[in-house]
Formats: structure tokens, C-alpha cells, sequence
């Protein structure tokens, strides 16, 4: 059995976020972890809840700026 290790995991979502990617996670935890990064790193991003996950959908700086 492999052990996960979620600040990897975490740093490596923010990565592909900053990137302009879109990304998922699935367990309550890792989604807390992920939104904590969020705030730290003060992106943009849009969350999409669902009862299976939550999708993490970074916004553009025009979009952000446009909505002041």
C-alpha cells in the first residue's frame, strides 16, 4: 500500500490551478487542505460543490477585476 502524501498532492493542484487548469478532489479533507492553499496563495478560484467532490476552477484576472 502506498502512503499519499497530501501536501504533495495539494502543492501539486495549486500548481495546476495556477497553471490555469481545473481541478477536482474528492474527500472533505483534502478539499479543506486544497481551499487552505487557496487562500495562502490568494488565486482566484470558482468551487463547484457536489456530493461527490468539489471541482476548483481558477478565474481569469479580468473576470476577477471586472466583477469589483
Amino acid at each position: 500500500m502506498t502512503v499519499l502524501d497530501r501536501r504533495k498532492m495539494r502543492d501539486e493542484k495549486i500548481a495546476q490551478i495556477k497553471s490555469g487548469r481545473t481541478v477536482y478532489a474528492e474527500s472533505p479533507e483534502f478539499i479543506r487542505i486544497i481551499k487552505r492553499g487557496i487562500e495562502k496563495e490568494n488565486l482566484h478560484v470558482e468551487y463547484e460543490e457536489t456530493s461527490a467532490g468539489c471541482w476548483f476552477i481558477p478565474l481569469d484576472e479580468k473576470s476577477t477585476n471586472n466583477s469589483e
